[in-house]
């Protein structure tokens, strides 16, 4: 994650514009990247700016992530406050890794 994100109190212009311009140049603390759970069917992803309304949209990172996605196997079941969760195959298959944006 990057961005810079002013506290709701902050009285430094600078800063706040810093936050802004960061946003403008396409950073944000609305990004990360998780791997799937080995030998599960779903992971939970701790995410804080996600919300229950929130969009969560995923990039495989990796050949067996992408593998996961060909397969159509891989999908966001669940959105709540804080954090998201991917249903996905029960495999013992490692480095599923995605990126994911959250919007919303």
């Amino acid at each position: 994650m990057s961005g810079n994100a002013p506290a709701p109190n902050e009285r430094d212009l600078l800063r706040i514009v810093r936050g802004i311009r960061d946003l403008f140049e396409g950073r944000s603390n609305a990004f990360g990247s998780f791997t799937c759970e080995l030998n599960a069917a779903s992971t939970t992803v701790t995410a804080p700016n996600c919300g229950p309304t929130s969009e969560i949209f995923l990039q495989a990172k990796t050949a067996n992530a992408a593998t996961e996605v060909g397969n159509g196997t891989i999908y966001v079941s669940a959105v709540g406050p804080g954090s998201f969760t991917v249903t996905h195959a029960n495999s013992a298959t490692a480095s599923r890794t995605f990126a994911y944006r959250i919007g919303g």
